[in-house]
């Protein structure tokens, strides 16, 4: 592939594609050109210049809808299928979150959003590989069950290898690595972290994160600014993070301060309510402070913003414009979709929202969706699809448990 030949031509490319784009709005067709995202090729102004003249094309509900991304099992029954497409064609959803199922019916839903209108995000908790989620794909050890040969180099390796399953069955984004740094290793978040030391905590995580973004995939660090300290649960409740500003800032902000300096992609914002930052005591993911003020303005995070499921007992009682409000970009997992949706259209419409904030998120969404995907609508191919996935991952498996 010619990248300077691409590159001379893409302002041609966008302008034809933006052209047939707005043309074909109704039908939500938006193609995007083809870009290779490689090491050393700074892709920022034609990514900038790709999300302005899309971004000019969409309607409000399209603007709107980019900015959810609901969740649904990874499975091909009719019913399944009917709701996914009615995500993608009804409510112009950005993204979807794969659930429990297996990969012959992720690879069938990813390849359902290929045929949709903007690029998708497809997303999966792999926090160690598809396993997690899917039945029939490889199993990795827990972050806090590596061995202690597990260097930044093995991470890396191993990251990139997930990054080469997600793409084979059509998953562009992780919602991993968790980089919370555990008091109780027994406790909550426990396996799921790479341990106590925020420094092992940093390198092995963003050793990881590097190796999926290098096999383009998004990496998505959570649960901002830390559930390591908290026993409560904010699947059910909302927990407390008892910090002060210098326990946060040393312990648990350091590895997400890690991960924004060395340019990843997302970080998830978490269902914990933070008093040394927002005294009153919001959740996180719908807190100004914590979002904007931190994460934002203080720690000067430029990528994608996303909530935890907002479906959560953590997050009981607020709602998708609270989030976005705070400073979110994508809305995951709200318990009813369509009338979260809904609901941010009228709150724009009424003035009480500014569309300001909508276009923002969604401009972020689509220069991140140009750099992870570009034109790579892939036919999935099912044949071998299993041996596929599994090619050398015993090697890789043994070596992380060393």
């Amino acid at each position: 592939m010619n990248i300077p030949l691409i590159r001379q031509f893409l302002p041609l490319v966008i302008a034809l594609l933006t052209l047939n784009s707005c043309i074909r709005g109704r039908d939500n067709a938006i193609s995007t050109s083809s870009v290779l995202t490689e090491s050393g090729n700074d892709l920022t102004v034609d990514g900038e210049r790709y999300a302005d003249s899309i971004l000019n094309c969409l309607t409000l509900e399209q603007r709107v809808g980019q900015c959810f991304m609901p969740s649904i099992y990874a499975s091909h029954d009719s019913s399944t299928i009917n709701r996914f497409r009615k995500y993608v064609s009804d409510l112009h959803v950005g993204g979807i979150v794969l659930l429990k199922g297996d990969l012959y019916s992720a690879a069938i839903l990813s390849e359902e959003g290929e045929r949709g209108g903007a690029p998708m995000f497809i997303a999966m908790d792999a926090e160690w590989g598809l396993g997690m989620r899917l039945t029939d794909a490889p199993g990795f050890p827990r972050n806090g069950r590596l061995g202690p040969a597990a260097d930044e180099a093995l991470l890396f390796e191993y990251g990139n290898e997930v990054a080469r399953e997600c793409r084979r069955v059509g998953i562009n984004m992780v919602l991993g690595p968790v980089v919370d740094v555990v008091e109780n290793p027994e406790g909550i978040i426990g396996s799921r972290s790479f341990g106590g030391d925020p420094v092992r905590v940093a390198n092995l995580g963003i050793a990881y994160a590097r190796g999926l973004e290098s096999g383009r995939v998004i990496s998505v660090a959570k649960h901002f600014p830390g559930h390591g300290s908290p026993s409560e649960d904010s699947h059910h409740t909302l927990p407390v993070i008892k910090r002060t500003l210098n326990q946060l800032d040393s312990v648990d902000l350091y590895p997400f301060r890690r991960y924004i300096e060395s340019g990843l992609t997302g970080i998830m914002v978490g269902h914990l309510a933070v008093p040394a930052v927002d005294p009153d005591n919001l959740p996180a993911a719908v807190s100004y402070p914590v979002i904007h003020d931190l994460l934002r303005e203080e720690l000067g995070f430029k990528g994608l913003i996303l909530t935890d499921a907002l479906n959560m007992g953590g997050a009981e009682g607020y709602d998708a414009i609270a989030a976005l409000r705070a400073g979110a970009d994508i809305i995951v997992s709200p318990a009813d979709t369509e009338k979260e949706i809904r609901k941010v259209i009228e709150e724009i419409r009424s003035g009480n929202l500014p569309v300001s904030i909508i276009n923002d998120r969604c401009r972020r969404i689509l220069f991140h969706k140009y750099l992870v995907k570009g034109d790579d609508r892939r036919i999935i191919v099912y044949d071998d699809l299993l041996e596929d996935v599994y090619f050398g991952t015993d090697s890789l498996r043994l070596r992380l448990k060393r």
